[in-house]
């Protein structure tokens, strides 16, 4: 039998085992270091499924908003020792307390803002005057008669619900009563009849009031069809949804549309547009199954403008192509999210990373802590830095575009610099939320840095998340649609009211305007389609209030 000697340091000595007894311990020593490391595993894997559950639980039990518990001097404590590189912002903060400190106990009440005080034009007012008379109008005292000395308006709303109204067309015939009266010697008699109105939709009773009301109940009030169909069987009138159905994709396709298409050789004019997508799912899509997910893109303006456009447009899959073919004539700054898709789109785009995104993986992977360990730890300093870069904007949100460009060099681009040379010394599991904040930060770094190339650019995609989401709500209420050309349909009438709603009109009067004076348009004119665009609206179409 081989032996094999071995050294003990400690004291010296030399021991000699067998080879036997050696590759045991070496065989116990391995299987107990694979050991360790399961068990490092095992413990890794239990805290990642801690942050989820502690995460789920806040989803569920928590409140919504993302706002930072801490103030935001503490977070700044967390990144940066020198208390005077930001004593500005701690003197804003000391003045408002002395401000407060000096003021009276007492304050006056603020009036409520919503109040009938400023009743917008066109809203009819009804005047009801209760005057006394007779007996009443004597004198307890004296018994002479009162005189009136001035009187007292208390103000009240009152809602009717929407009428609905059959309108008769009679259209009379004439004739000539001399050549009526000559028929016998051989003269025809001229019959002539009063030129009819062309309907809306060929062979229907629709009117633009009537499919206007529809598109309005389904894509801003999220009716569905089906809704509007038992409310109006309940006043006597019977309209199936089927009719209803037929109405407003009509009406789309022949009025609708070539608007929609000028709106989008207006959009991709522009230099700066948002993007973002979410799923709809389509029952009969041609080699799909129903349960599969179809997708409504989403394309609109920045806030560089005061013409604003919002396109929806309806794509069965969530591929590269669909903003590449969509944006085939578009130059210039993309803000997006973080999907790949978009970072494979033509060099003449440039795609703007989103920091809301950013700052949402970071804020998730504070709530998902301990509440013990979340002050100092790695996730609230990445907090702490989406944090000041949002509080910059802030402060530059009334520059111009060149000075905004020229303070975010000076002030954003070294927070940026120092967040990211942060983010490559922290090291956390993958899928931690830490892990999986940091791996946001580290891969879309070069697109969340394109915001400081121009002064229109925004931070965040945080205009596109907006706009998306009135059609997430009413996708809620109808929860899909039927055909892919119903689909399209909604694309177009979603464009449409979201864009008059940026514009400052209301939606239902300006679907009404457009029907009317769409019916008899010839749209091979350029300039017939341009007038019909939003902002070439009438007065009567807007709101009493632009949106901003």
């Amino acid at each position: 039998m081989k032996k094999t000697e071995m050294n003990q340091t400690s004291t010296g000595e030399t021991i000699t085992i067998s080879r036997a007894e050696y590759e045991k311990f070496l065989g116990q020593e391995q299987k107990l270091l694979t050991q360790n490391e399961r068990i490092s595993h095992l413990e890794n894997q239990v805290e990642v499924l801690m942050e989820a559950l502690r995460l789920a639980q806040h989803k569920r039990f928590g409140a919504s908003s993302e706002k930072s518990e801490e103030t935001f001097m503490e977070q700044l404590s967390l990144l940066f020792n020198e208390a005077e590189t930001f004593s500005d912002a701690a003197e804003k903060e000391d003045t408002s307390e002395e401000k407060a400190a000096g003021e009276k106990a007492h304050k006056r009440r603020k009036k409520h803002e919503y109040t009938l005080d400023n009743i917008p034009e066109g809203i009819p007012v009804e005047r009801v005057e209760h005057r006394l008379e007779g007996e009443d109008l004597v004198c307890p005292q004296c018994g002479d008669a009162m005189v009136e000395i001035g009187k007292e308006v208390v103000r009240t709303l009152k809602m009717i619900p929407a009428q609905t109204i059959v309108r008769e067309d009679i259209y009379y015939t004439y004739a000539c009563r001399k050549c009526s009266e000559e028929a016998d010697e051989g003269c025809e008699t001229p019959i002539v009849k009063a030129p009819h109105e062309k309907n809306i939709i060929p062979g229907s009773f629709a009117t633009p009031e009537a499919v206007a009301h529809i598109m309005h109940q389904k894509f801003v009030l999220g009716a569905p069809i089906y809704r509007q169909e038992q409310e109006l069987n309940r006043q006597g009138i019977s309209l199936s949804r089927q009719t209803m159905s037929n109405w407003i994709l009509k009406a789309s396709e022949l009025y609708l549309a070539p608007v929609y298409e000028q709106l989008h050789a207006e959009l991709v004019k522009r230099a700066v547009l948002h993007c973002d997508e979410t799923t709809l799912q389509v029952l009969h899509e041609p080699g799909k199954k129903p349960q599969s997910d179809s997708y409504m893109w989403l394309y609109r303006t920045s806030g560089d403008t005061d013409r604003p456009i919002v396109m929806y447009e309806y794509q069965p899959g969530r591929g590269a192509k669909h903003p590449k073919a969509f944006l085939e004539d578009f130059n210039g700054y993309l803000h997006t999210d973080g999907y790949a898709g978009y970072h494979n789109l033509p060099d003449d785009i440039t795609v703007v990373g989103c920091h809301a995104h950013l700052r949402r993986k970071f804020d998730e992977a504070v709530k998902s802590l301990p509440k013990g360990k979340v002050k100092g730890s790695s996730a609230s300093q990445g907090l702490a830095y989406c944090n000041l870069l949002f509080e910059i904007e802030q402060g530059l949100a009334d520059k111009s575009a060149e000075e905004r460009y020229k303070e975010r060099l000076e002030q954003a681009k070294p927070v940026l610099d120092a967040m990211f040379a942060w983010a490559n010394v922290r090291t956390a599991a993958p899928k931690s939320a830490l892990g999986k904040a940091l791996h946001y930060l580290k891969e879309q770094w070069p697109y969340l840095t394109n915001y400081l190339k121009d002064g229109r650019l925004e931070i965040s995609n945080n205009r596109a998340e907006r706009s998306i989401k009135p059609f997430v709500i009413c996708r809620k209420n109808f929860l899909f649609a039927n055909t892919p050309k119903g689909a399209t349909g909604s694309a177009v009438i979603f464009s449409l009211i979201q864009t008059a709603i940026e514009n400052g009109l209301d939606p239902y009067r300006y679907l009404t305007w457009l029907m009317k004076s769409a019916k008899d348009a010839d749209f091979a004119d350029a300039e017939t389609v341009q007038s019909l665009l939003p902002w070439n609206a009438p007065k009567e179409c807007s709101t009493t209030a632009r949106k901003e």
